[in-house]
């Protein structure tokens, strides 16, 4: 992956073989704080959604000191996947890889892109029927941008700014299922 700052990138990956990566409540959780320690010092999180066997992040992408090497994002992003493999294989006293090789990641280079993967990440638990609504899903940003948690994970206010959103325009769009 390459990353460039004050850009924007839908990044995702899945458990290798398509295999769960998520096992129950406290992993969830767990990669959540990882999320947090990892990419909240070299990005900004504006939205994010957890499944059980894959994930999605909008990043935008903070300042580099060097603008001549990669970004540290990368690393970073690679430090938390390995710290969390090493937990789950230790918990449930598995070995090998959790995450596919190739973590993808998709440069936004339109707000109108930007603004339908918002929405197409929170909307995986509906298509995925885990949930009849967005909100329902706590393992995304959704319930953030609605006021039905005050987490501090997701930069809403760069987000508003960069979508050209609004806290009403995300939860009545939240409310329905869109099409993309």
């Amino acid at each position: 992956m390459e990353f460039t700052s004050h850009e924007l990138y839908h990044v995702y990956n899945r458990g290798n073989n398509q295999q769960p990566i998520f096992y129950e409540r406290e992993n969830y959780l767990f990669f959540i704080k990882k999320m947090r320690r990892h990419l909240t010092n070299c990005s900004e999180v504006l939205a994010y959604c957890l499944m059980p066997n894959h994930f999605h992040w909008l990043l935008f992408v903070n300042d580099t000191e060097d603008s001549n090497s990669r970004h540290p994002l990368n690393q970073k992003i690679g430090t938390l996947f390995s710290s969390y493999t090493q937990s789950i294989n230790k918990r449930y006293d598995r070995t090998g890889s959790l995450f596919q090789q190739k973590t993808k990641s998709i440069h936004i280079d339109s707000k109108k892109q930007a603004i339908t993967t918002f929405f197409y990440i929170h909307q995986n638990p509906i298509r995925a029927q885990l949930v009849g609504e967005m909100a329902d899903w706590p393992y995304s940003s959704v319930p953030d941008y609605m006021g039905k948690r005050r987490g501090t994970l997701v930069n809403k206010e760069c987000a508003y700014s960069l979508l050209d959103l609004d806290s009403d325009s995300v939860t009545n769009k939240s409310k329905k299922d869109l099409d993309f």
